[in-house]
């Protein structure tokens, strides 16, 4: 009774806590720039590792696994992150967002018979296919909002990139720690976010509670809170169940932001994530069509072993096909005021994008 109950409580905290990841950004972005908000939660993640890495730790790290950790920190968090993040500041939805970055498993393990050669049943071939028409089915009700159509591409890019990554890390094994690996790909994030930053002029985060709030969020419960159940889940059950319950989280954010910003749950919304459901048993049915995705993804789950005493590599699952974010990264429109708090600023994104647009 005691183990289904741990189990069970590991489970819901996963699924909130990967969900509180599209809520932070919407609340960040709603106060600051995309590039802004990511440049000061990777420096806070990053020094509070840094002060644990001093403190308890001081051992060299093999420069092959800084490079490692290198790649797939450009893979995994700066192109996941800024893709989710950029497309919550114009607008898409936090529900929609994490809907499309809910498909990685699916797509990864799609990708696995072309890329590594592995068995790619049609069963999965057609819950990819399924998926993406949810997913489709979603973003054409909220086409009407205020976030331009291209915004929806970048949820996409993100996941791809996020797919990216496991496959790298599936081809650069690592034997580092999740507390250094973590460490390492944090602090390559803020090297990458912060000068954008600083090109932008909006590097000086604004004195307000609403804003460490929402950079609180991030590192305490999406960083910290979303890895760590992540890789609890992982330890105690299998790659099966994690992919399951990560498309609890769609659902999830929905309900959040219904319930946070006012964000209404649509009818194409609602079908869009029947189909995906249907998609995910369809990939997920039976442990031989598995295989491709848990093989995929095993380096994500494999136990401590002599030869790896620390924990799971959280490299190719953290939380655009290129390392790189798109050219006009991030958005140049910094002139307008910034709103007091996340609140008043989404009350007036609603209002905007509750006008009748003009037809040219």
């Amino acid at each position: 009774m005691g183990t289904s109950r741990t189990d069970a409580g590991l489970a819901v905290g996963f699924v909130l806590l990967w969900s509180s990841g599209f809520i932070g950004a919407t609340m960040g972005t709603a106060l600051v720039s995309s590039a802004t908000l990511l440049a000061w939660r990777f420096a806070a993640v990053t020094a509070l590792l840094g002060l644990w890495w001093l403190t308890f730790r001081r051992r060299r790290i093999p420069l092959r696994e800084l490079g490692v950790h290198g790649l797939l920190g450009l893979l995994t968090q700066v192109g996941y992150l800024s893709g989710v993040v950029w497309s919550a500041e114009l607008g898409v939805p936090a529900g929609t967002a994490a809907l499309i970055a809910a498909l990685q498993p699916i797509v990864a393990a799609a990708l696995s018979g072309p890329l590594l050669g592995e068995h790619t049943s049609a069963t999965q071939w057609l819950g990819l296919v399924l998926g993406l028409g949810g997913v489709a089915l979603v973003v054409s009700g909220d086409l009407a909002g205020s976030a331009p159509a291209l915004a929806y591409t970048l949820p996409l890019l993100a996941m791809l990139s996020l797919v990216a990554g496991t496959f790298a890390q599936r081809r650069l094994p690592s034997a580092l720690p999740l507390p250094e690996s973590l460490l390492i790909q944090a602090a390559l994030s803020t090297l990458v976010f912060l000068p954008v930053a600083v090109f932008t002029g909006d590097v000086a985060p604004p004195m307000s509670g609403d804003f460490w709030f929402a950079i609180t969020w991030l590192v305490v419960l999406s960083t910290f809170g979303g890895y760590g159940f992540y890789w609890a889940v992982a330890r105690r059950g299998s790659v099966r169940r994690v992919s399951t319950l990560l498309y609890l989280t769609p659902p999830t954010t929905m309900l959040a932001a219904l319930l946070m910003f006012g964000e209404p749950v649509t009818v194409e919304g609602l079908a869009g994530l029947v189909v995906c459901f249907g998609a995910v048993l369809l990939a997920l049915r039976s442990p031989r069509e598995l295989s491709a995705s848990r093989a995929t993804m095993e380096p994500c789950t494999a136990t401590p072993t002599t030869a790896n005493p620390g924990p799971p590599n959280p490299s190719a699952c953290a939380s655009a096909t290129s390392s790189a974010p798109p050219a006009n990264w991030p958005p140049r429109d910094h002139a307008r005021p910034r709103p007091r708090s996340w609140r008043t600023s989404w009350a007036a994104r609603k209002r905007a994008s509750s006008r009748p647009r003009s037809r040219s």
